[in-house]
């Protein structure tokens, strides 16, 4: 070993050196920036409802910043009154039926990610990540050792992969498969039969399944939301759900996530989170109490906006001559392909990827989104449509202009 790369020498770790950046956020944080300096900029970058947190959960918080007992540590796995509320609001809302032993309090959704595969992978351990995929999940998985084994879909098939991709992407060291419906980036949503069929797969080969069901309440139209775990019971032995109050009651920066899975396995995450981070803030824990056991009156309101915006974003999109947008049916992204415009002439220059297409969009426009190599598939664009209504349609008027000059 050299003394470039020895240990002594190396200043940060070769496994945290490794991890990316959050794109998303990352793009977000650019937008912002932008902005802060005095440029018109509007941001499709993050996923971040723009509704404020309503006004019962906010009074629950304030209530608990005043009350002695939430000044103090609490178990590191969560309040036990949050935790037994989450387990009847996973009965309630994915006729999935767990105890509270089975629960987690998380620091929002990344740590309940990272804390559930760092809980079942070893060194090796292959999960299949369908893509496109959120930017998080590989490198959580990488981060806890494990290998992301990519399986692509498009928009031929509404971004939802085959039980037959996932097959034919299983091996010998396949331990887990991602399942993530209502999805981001993509806002696609398994059918009950899809869903069903790939859970029936995972237990043929003995595999766990992570799901991740955020955005479980966030679906349209005729659309439904199916809990994998309410239509395969016989997974329930290796299912992880993961799920927080961030999207569904407009709570990003409150932080509280969750795990809900076999006693065993939240266990030895709940070990892991006792070295980590201890228990999560009292006062976003009393907040999220609040969320699960109150109306879903204002998620409703909440919906009924991000698909009035869903409807429009979809259609401005497709009067883009190069630009394909298939209508998501959950979640709050669109994500079109753009591959006819990449190489083609648009101001002077040539963008010949999607990213070199969103710097030149926020540059030239003042426009941020999300490339689609940030999600595993080049070619696209992720915009998220959770922002108001008159800075939705600016924003994409301006993409509009911008993309009608491209040229052979």
């Amino acid at each position: 070993m050299s003394a470039a790369t020895s240990p002594s020498e190396r200043r940060v770790s070769a496994r945290v050196g490794a991890i990316s950046e959050s794109a998303t956020l990352a793009v977000d944080a650019k937008a912002k920036a932008l902005k802060a300096a005095g440029r018109p900029v509007i941001g499709f970058g993050a996923g971040e409802p723009d509704f404020p947190t309503p006004d019962y959960i906010v009074e629950a918080a304030v209530e608990a910043c005043r009350t002695p007992k939430y000044h103090r540590y609490t178990p590191a796995g969560g309040l036990p009154e949050l935790k037994k509320a989450i387990a009847e609001k996973t009965l309630r809302d994915s006729g999935y039926a767990v105890d509270a032993s089975q629960v987690l309090v998380t620091n929002g959704g990344k740590q309940a990610i990272y804390e559930a595969f760092a809980a079942i992978l070893d060194p090796g351990d292959e999960v299949i990540v369908p893509a496109p995929y959120w930017t998080t999940y590989p490198e959580s998985i990488r981060l806890a050792g494990g290998v992301p084994v990519e399986v692509v879909a498009d928009e031929t098939t509404g971004y939802r992969v085959s039980v037959e991709q996932l097959e034919a992407a299983r091996t010998e060291r396949t331990k887990v498969v991602l399942f993530v419906s209502p999805s981001n980036p993509t806002g696609a949503v398994y059918s009950r039969e899809d869903t069903e069929a790939i859970g029936r797969w995972a237990v043929e080969h003995g595999l766990w399944v992570l799901t991740d069901e955020i955005y479980e309440h966030l679906v349209y139209g005729d659309t439904s939301f199916t809990a994998i775990g309410a239509v395969v019971p016989e997974l329930r032995d290796k299912l992880i759900v993961v799920n927080g109050v961030a999207k569904t009651y407009a709570m990003t920066g409150w932080r509280v996530g969750w795990i809900v899975g076999p006693q065993d396995v939240v266990k030895a995450a709940t070990n892991l989170q006792s070295h980590a981070t201890s228990n999560v803030s009292n006062v976003a824990q009393v907040a999220a109490l609040a969320a699960v056991t109150g109306s879903l009156d204002a998620v409703a309101e909440m919906r009924e906006a991000f698909d009035r915006r869903r409807r429009t974003i979809v259609r401005m999109l497709n009067e883009i001559d190069g630009v394909v947008c298939p209508e998501p049916e959950g979640a709050f992204y669109v994500y079109p392909s753009v591959k006819a415009l990449l190489g083609k002439e648009i101001r002077g220059q040539r963008p010949a990827t999607s990213v070199e297409l969103a710097a030149l969009i926020l540059d030239e426009v003042e426009v941020a989104v999300v490339p689609g190599e940030a999600f595993g598939t080049p070619g696209y664009l992720r915009l998220s449509y959770a922002l108001g209504d008159e800075d939705l349609v600016e924003g994409v008027s301006r993409l509009q202009k911008l993309l009608a000059e491209a040229n052979a």
